[in-house]
């Protein structure tokens, strides 16, 4: 694959780059550039978790891309999530990774890493402290937002070393691409202003876009400017099971959570199932087959999103026959994952584990 074509594929993953100039001249020096993105273990594993994040990472690693996957225990430990319990985290993180085994990405060309392995070495926190040293207390707040927080919401101290340690992350980790959701925007910006006065670089900021809950939008929406700050808001929570689909979801929870799912007539933007559509559905499948009787027109065969977003804003495709397509795709695949889950004992232990757990923001 040449340098072109590498920098045409993670275009389709990121939402916005920063830069693409420096992009290109990156795929043009290194053949394998180090990318990296970081999770909380938080619980169940959503759609955009499990699928979105196996389709994007795929695609950097056939860029030529090597992959690492920052499984941030001690973030979600500071970030008060499991409850503050260490080691429940710890368990979640082993789970998320046996959905990665079951949904389709390629585990066995990423390297996975736990922050707990770095928490005795004195260079990783030399790197916290220098990050901490150069930024403001007032800067960093508002780098709170990477923890699904507002500036009103932090709550302990350990919160505020969470940036830093996010900014120092990338450099430790030797990361020439921080390929995270657009909701970690504010860090990623952080890490590029300090990275040349720390003696380090300046990474390349690939933000892939981060999937809208099932439910109606919240109407302040309207007053928000920021792209990154309206993502935050609408993104699914795993605190609200109805704003998303988990990755062992029954067919029944994945039909019920469909049909209830925000989907105006007409309106394509911020609009759940349409998201669905084009990121997850038009990604794994060729086409879409909407079912409809013969009196609304019969069945419709979608080739691409274009087609569809022209069906649907013309009000030739009703909602609901929109929902019971997407439930059924939805549901074919996370099929396999249900089933690798029935058959791996350990998979499936851990996965009662998370389900007898009492999920925390």
């Amino acid at each position: 694959m040449d340098t072109q074509a590498r920098f045409e594929l993670i275009k389709e993953v990121g939402e916005e780059i920063i830069t693409e100039e420096e992009l290109l001249n990156l795929l043009e020096t290194k053949a394998h550039p180090v990318a990296y993105d970081g999770f909380e273990p938080s619980g169940q594993v959503h759609i955009a978790q499990g699928i979105l994040r196996s389709i994007n990472i795929n695609k950097m690693l056939k860029a030529g891309c090597r992959f690492k996957m920052w499984i941030a225990d001690w973030f979600a430990w500071m970030n008060n999530k499991m409850g503050g319990d260490l080691e429940k985290i710890r368990k979640t993180g082993e789970y998320m990774i046996e959905v990665w085994k079951a949904c389709g990405m390629k585990t066995e060309r990423i390297e996975f890493l736990w922050a707990k392995d770095v928490m005795s070495d004195d260079e990783y926190w030399k790197k916290v402290i220098s990050v901490a040293r150069s930024a403001t207390i007032k800067r960093i707040i508002r780098c709170s937002q990477i923890m699904g927080r507002k500036e009103s919401e932090i709550m302990s101290a350990a919160q505020i070393f969470y940036p830093c340690m996010q900014c120092a992350d990338i450099f430790h980790l030797k990361a020439d691409i921080t390929q995270l959701g657009m909701d970690q925007r504010k860090v990623n910006m952080l890490a590029r202003e300090v990275g040349p006065k720390l003696g380090f670089w300046k990474p390349v900021v690939v933000s892939h876009h981060m999937l809208m809950g099932l439910l109606k939008p919240p109407t302040h929406l309207i007053n928000l400017q920021s792209k990154e700050d309206r993502t935050v808001e609408i993104k699914m929570s795993k605190s609200i099971p109805d704003s998303a689909i988990f990755m062992t979801d029954s067919e029944e929870d994945i039909k019920r959570k469909i049909q209830k799912a925000y989907c105006p007539p007409r309106v394509i933007t911020e609009n759940p199932i349409i998201e669905y559509c084009r990121y997850i559905i038009f990604e794994k499948f060729d086409e879409m087959c909407i079912s409809r009787p013969a009196k609304f027109g019969g069945d419709l065969q979608i080739e691409n999103y274009d087609e569809l977003v022209e069906l649907y804003s013309s009000g030739q495709l009703h909602p609901m026959d929109l929902k019971n397509a997407v439930a059924d795709y939805l549901n074919q695949l996370i099929e396999p994952v249900r089933k690798y889950f029935r058959r791996n004992k350990r998979a499936r232990r851990l996965e009662e584990f998370i389900k007898q757990q009492e999920i925390t923001r």
